[in-house]
């Protein structure tokens, strides 16, 4: 059989982590809400990239490339995949700080309307109470009860007040949970 109509096997992966987890997507046409604590820390990171991690790869394998052959130069292989996970970081970093909406949630102080930055007590039907802190998508941890904003828990209680009961859905059908508690940071 000619080999023009074989199908070849696909390629490898590449060896600089593309396979990797990608960030949870914002939704179109949305801005990337975010507190000011996590702009900095962001804002941090990036800056640490540009003036100090990516100079030193750049030194590390300028100097790895003057060593002669590149092929099978340990310094340089593992230099230049670095540079390119460095550099892939940026460029997310740069994209999510460009489309940042810094909201401040200490305004809602005293409030009993949950909004971006809340920190929401919930019971559900059963009286299991959890307790969220409705954040920006890349500043959420949920093992540190945080969830983003697009969270589905998160959209069944923006807008909700105090003592309300809202509905989630679940994948285990349709659930009512109350309100028990929301607060906010103290202004600073």
């Amino acid at each position: 059989m000619n080999k023009a109509f074989t199908r070849e096997a696909d390629p490898p992966p590449d060896d600089d982590g593309d396979e990797a987890v990608a960030p949870a997507p914002l939704p179109a046409g949305r801005k990337n809400y975010i507190t000011p604590a996590g702009y900095a820390r962001l804002r941090a990171e990036w800056l640490s990239l540009m003036d100090d991690e990516r100079p030193k790869m750049v030194e590390t394998v300028s100097w790895a490339a003057k060593n002669g052959d590149r092929s099978e130069n340990g310094d340089y292989l593992y230099g230049k995949k670095r540079l390119r996970e460095i550099d892939r970081r940026i460029r997310f970093l740069t994209q999510r700080l460009d489309l940042a909406e810094v909201a401040d949630p200490s305004i809602h102080h005293g409030g009993e309307q949950v909004f971006f930055g809340a920190t929401v007590t919930y019971a559900n039907a059963l009286g299991e109470e959890a307790t969220v802190t409705i954040l920006g998508i890349d500043e959420a941890d949920s093992l540190r009860g945080q969830v983003s904003w697009i969270s589905p828990i998160a959209r069944a209680l923006l807008k909700a007040r105090l003592g309300d009961d809202v509905h989630l859905s679940t994948p285990s059908g349709m659930q009512t949970i109350s309100l028990l508690a929301v607060s906010y940071p103290a202004p600073k």
